[in-house]
């Protein structure tokens, strides 16, 4: 479970580290492909942690959300409409709902073991 935790502590700090930048024209496709990114590490340590992780579930739901956000994107800077800011929304609420059960998971896991105070 640590692996993604460390793939994404070390992208972010190279990132960081590089001196280039996305063309503003890309900013909001960036930005959904992070989303997307963070969205299925987090979804699959929830399912690792519940055991119910299959790693072609994990490729294929990755780049359909991906994939559906950007096109959303595109159809929306298309329009002339930020409807790209709709998967936003929904990625982070995702996000912070696998974050709070993969909490919840690991709480529940330490006060089985007899850790409860």
């Amino acid at each position: 479970m640590l692996i993604p935790l460390i793939g994404i502590a070390l992208g972010v700090g190279i990132g960081l580290l590089l001196p280039w930048e996305v063309p503003l024209i890309y900013k909001s496709y960036t930005a959904l492909a992070i989303l997307a990114t963070v969205d299925a590490i987090f979804g699959g340590m929830r399912a690792e942690l519940e055991g119910t992780f299959i790693f072609s579930k994990f490729i294929v739901s990755f780049f359909a959300n991906a994939l559906l956000a950007v096109g959303l994107a595109y159809f929306g800077y298309s329009i002339g409409i930020d409807i790209y800011l709709g998967a936003v929304v929904a990625f982070s609420i995702r996000i912070f709902n696998n974050l709070s059960l993969i909490r919840e998971f690991l709480l529940i896991r330490y006060r089985q073991r007899g850790n409860e105070q």
